[in-house]
């Protein structure tokens, strides 16, 4: 039965994520990335990652998302034909040739079975959410804050980007 989900899972999640990057509307393109981190998240509830899973639906599916799709609304698209999905043609070699290379760095990668350094007992004992938290918040603090920044600037970015400029009056009445 675990097989039947994986399939399912793994099926919709690459159906999901073609659409997510071929289709033209830019809201479609949200909705095939909802259902892709949906699907990724019950990939996770197969490996017994509950804590992955709740992260997954929690900050990716519902945040994140949210944000992608208000600095949609914000920049205005247009729904006229975009020149990137104009023809598939010129993309189908960069997209094989890094499938490829993708593949290639997948086999010859020296991570393959690198486990990490948490106490199996001390997960048991403790959860899983408090393990991940208590590495985060202590060996990785520069990098969570490094990245909490970024996405600051990106917000900020996206706002500036959205406002419309205001015409110069040229003309000063005296």
């Amino acid at each position: 039965m675990v097989l039947v989900f994986f399939a399912y899972f793994a099926l919709a999640s690459i159906a999901a994520g073609v659409l997510t990057v071929s289709l033209k509307h830019p809201v479609h393109c949200g909705l095939a990335l909802l259902a892709l981190l949906v699907h990724v998240s019950g990939l996770f509830i197969l490996l017994n990652a509950e804590f992955l899973w709740a992260v997954q639906v929690i900050v990716y599916a519902g945040a994140i998302l949210v944000l992608y799709l208000f600095v949609l609304m914000l920049l205005n698209l247009k729904t006229d034909d975009r020149y990137l999905h104009s023809s598939y043609l010129y993309f189908l070699a960069p997209a094989t040739i890094g499938s490829l290379y993708v593949l290639t760095l997948l086999v010859r990668s020296p991570f393959g079975g690198v486990k990490g350094d948490a106490n199996t007992l001390a997960v048991l004992q403790d959860g899983d959410t408090y393990s991940v938290g208590i590495k985060m918040f202590s060996d990785y603090l520069l990098q969570f804050e490094i990245v909490g920044v970024f996405l600051l600037g990106a917000v900020i970015g996206a706002i500036v980007l959205a406002k419309t400029p205001k015409p110069v009056n040229r003309e000063h009445r005296g």
